[in-house]
C-alpha cells in the first residue's frame, strides 16, 4: 500500500495560519516554525495553498510566477526550509499547481498582449474576435464562476476567456509551449523535493474545440455546475497520464525522505462517479476530491448513497474532506459544533485518505469579515450578493484572550483578513488543556485511526445500519462507527473507544458520533453480522 492511499492530509492557506515578521500576513516562516502542531495532530502530509508571487485579484490563485516565492510571503530559501523541515518531521509536501489560468500580469499574458492579433504569444491563451456587427459581443454565452461573462475585451477589440476573475486569463492547453511550460515547473518542484502537487480546476484545462454556446440550460442541472458544458474533455487524460510518467519516473533529490512516490490530486468537480473514476485510474491522477461528500446535507440518506457511489473505481482509495479554504466550514455549515464533530468521526472512519483544513480541528465557525474589508472577488463579481471564502480564510487563533490570538506580533486590526471577536476558548492554547475539546477529539481520533487501519483502504466499508435508518453505521475492519442523525437517542455499541460527545449512559444522542470495536462476528464476511451490530 501506497503512503498516500489512507493518509491524513493536513490543508495550510499561508497567508492565514501563522506569522512570523509581524506585518499582519502569515508566510512560511510562520508555517515553518509551526509544523509541529500538524505532526502532533497526527498528520502524514501538508498541502499549501499557492505561496507564489501574485497580484492577489483570488487570494493567490492568479499567478504571476510559478517557480517563485511572494514576498511578503518569504523567500526562496524560506520555501527550501519549509521542505526540510516537514520531511524532518515526517510529512510529507503537498504544493499547488494553478495550471488552468495565469494573473493578467504574467509575462506570458502581458507579451500576448503586446503582440496583438494573430501572433504566437497570444496563442497561449484563448482569445477570440467578438461577435456583432463590430465584435462588440463576447465570442459565446460562458458565464464566469464569479459573476458576469466569461470573457474581456481588450483595447484591440479582442476577447479572451477567464472562467474566474477577469484577471484570471485561461490558458490554451492545445498550445504546445503551455504543455512544456507545465512539464517545466512539475519538474523544477520535483527537484526542489516536494512529494506532490493538488492540481487546481483539474477538470477544465481543455475547452470544448470550437467554443460552442452553453445554452440556457448551464446553471440549472444540480449534477452540472456553471463549467458543465465545455469542461471535462478527453484531452485532459492524456495530459495527465504525462504528468504521472515524470511523477512516477522523476530521481528524488539527494537527500530525500523514503518512499519516494509521489501524488497528485485532483479539483474536479465532476459530480457524476463515473466520469470523476476515470481521474483517478491507474496511470492517470492517483486522487480526486470527493466534492459530493463535502456538499453532502446532513441527511442518513443522501450521505449512504454519496458513500456507496464514492467506491466505484476498483482499486481506487477515496479522498474524503469536510472542508477547505472554498467552503463554508463545517460548524457553520451543518448548523452547529455537535454536527461538525460528529462529522469528522463519519469522515475519518471511511477507508481512504482525508483532508482536513487549518482551524478545522479547532471547531472554528465561518467568520463574518466587514464588508469593507472583504477580499474575494465573488463580492464584486455578484453585485455584491455572495460574500464569498474570506470568512474561511481568516487568521488562525493560537493563544490569548483577544486578537490577533497569537497570530502575529501586529496589532489585531493589521492581520490579512480580520479576526472575530470571541475565539479565546477556540485557540490552539485553549484546547490543549481541555480534553472535551475539538482539538482532543481531532488529535485523538487521527491516533485510532493509525492504530487500527483500514485493511484496504479502496475497499467500501461493511454497513451495519439499514438502508433507511437514522442512524449510518458501519465498519472498516476492527473499527466500527455509529452515527446518529436521527431526532431521538439510539442505543451504543457497548463501550465506545470514542465518542464525539457526551453519551447519556447508554444512549447515543442525536447528532452524536461513536467508535468502537466491531464485534468479531462482524468481521467475518461482508453483511454476516450479529443483531447486536445492527442498525
Amino acid at each position: 500500500m501506497s503512503w498516500w492511499q489512507d493518509m491524513v492530509c493536513y490543508e495550510v492557506y499561508p497567508r492565514a495560519f501563522a506569522d512570523s515578521d509581524g506585518d499582519g500576513t502569515g508566510d512560511l516562516a510562520g508555517l515553518t516554525a509551526r509544523l509541529e502542531h500538524i505532526r502532533d495532530l497526527g498528520a502524514d502530509a501538508v498541502w499549501c495553498t499557492p505561496f507564489y508571487p501574485s497580484p492577489l485579484a483570488d487570494g493567490g490563485y492568479d499567478i504571476s510566477d510559478y517557480t517563485g516565492v511572494a514576498p511578503d510571503l518569504g523567500t526562496d530559501a524560506d520555501a527550501g526550509r519549509l521542505t526540510g523541515r516537514a520531511h524532518e518531521l515526517g510529512l510529507k509536501l503537498i504544493v499547488d499547481l494553478v495550471p488552468n489560468h495565469t494573473s493578467d500580469r504574467h509575462p506570458w499574458f502581458l507579451d500576448a498582449l503586446a503582440a496583438g492579433p494573430g501572433s504566437a504569444e497570444r496563442e497561449m491563451y484563448l482569445f477570440r474576435a467578438g461577435r456583432g456587427a463590430a465584435g462588440e459581443l463576447p465570442p459565446n454565452d460562458w458565464q464566469s464562476a464569479f459573476g458576469g461573462p466569461a470573457w474581456t475585451r481588450v483595447a484591440d477589440g479582442e476577447w479572451y476567456c477567464h472562467l474566474h476573475a477577469p484577471e484570471q486569463p485561461d490558458l490554451n492547453w492545445r498550445a504546445p509551449k503551455v504543455r512544456d511550460a507545465f512539464m517545466n515547473v512539475l519538474r523544477y518542484w520535483l527537484d526542489r523535493g516536494v512529494d506532490g502537487f493538488r492540481v487546481d480546476v483539474a477538470h477544465a484545462l481543455f475547452k470544448a474545440e470550437g467554443l460552442p454556446d452553453a445554452g440556457p440550460g448551464q446553471h440549472t442541472d444540480p449534477l452540472r455546475n456553471h463549467l458543465m458544458p465545455y469542461y471535462d474533455q478527453e484531452e485532459l487524460h492524456p495530459l495527465y497520464r504525462e504528468w504521472r510518467a515524470l511523477l512516477d519516473t522523476h530521481p528524488a533529490p539527494p537527500g530525500a525522505v523514503a518512499p519516494h512516490d509521489r501524488v497528485m490530486v485532483a479539483e474536479s468537480a465532476v459530480f457524476d462517479p463515473a466520469r470523476l473514476g476515470r481521474y483517478i485510474r491507474p496511470d492517470e491522477m492517483h486522487q480526486a476530491f470527493n466534492f459530493a461528500f463535502l456538499e453532502a446535507a446532513w441527511d442518513p440518506a443522501e450521505l449512504r448513497r454519496v458513500i456507496d457511489d464514492s467506491f466505484g473505481v476498483p482499486g481506487a482509495a477515496v479522498t474524503w474532506l469536510l472542508s477547505s479554504h472554498d467552503a463554508v466550514r463545517p460548524v457553520t455549515r451543518y448548523g452547529s459544533t455537535a454536527r461538525a464533530r460528529a462529522a469528522a468521526l463519519l469522515m475519518l472512519a471511511l477507508p481512504g485518505s482525508a483532508y482536513l483544513y487549518q482551524g478545522e480541528e479547532l471547531g472554528l465557525p465561518q467568520a463574518e469579515v466587514p464588508v469593507d474589508r472583504i477580499l474575494d472577488p465573488l463580492w464584486e463579481r455578484s453585485g455584491r450578493t455572495e460574500r464569498g471564502r474570506d470568512g474561511a480564510r481568516v487568521p488562525l487563533p493560537w493563544s490569548g484572550a483577544r486578537a490577533p490570538y497569537g497570530f502575529t506580533t501586529a496589532e489585531a486590526g493589521a492581520t490579512w483578513l480580520p479576526q472575530p471577536e470571541g475565539w479565546a476558548g477556540l485557540t490552539v492554547a485553549a484546547q490543549e488543556t481541555d480534553p472535551g475539546s475539538t482539538l482532543a477529539l481531532y488529535r485523538a481520533a487521527l491516533r485510532l485511526r493509525r492504530a487500527h487501519p483500514a485493511p484496504d483502504p479502496a475497499a467500501a466499508p461493511v454497513w451495519l445500519s439499514e438502508p433507511g435508518a437514522p442512524v449510518l453505521a458501519f465498519r472498516r475492519g476492527e473499527l466500527a462507527c455509529v452515527v446518529n442523525l436521527g431526532a431521538e437517542p439510539v442505543r451504543t455499541p457497548g463501550r465506545p473507544l470514542l465518542s464525539s460527545g457526551p453519551l447519556d449512559g447508554d444512549a447515543l444522542p442525536p447528532d452524536t458520533a461513536v467508535w468502537f470495536l466491531a464485534p468479531p462476528s462482524s468481521r467475518t464476511a461482508h453483511g454476516d453480522t450479529d443483531d447486536d451490530a445492527r442498525y
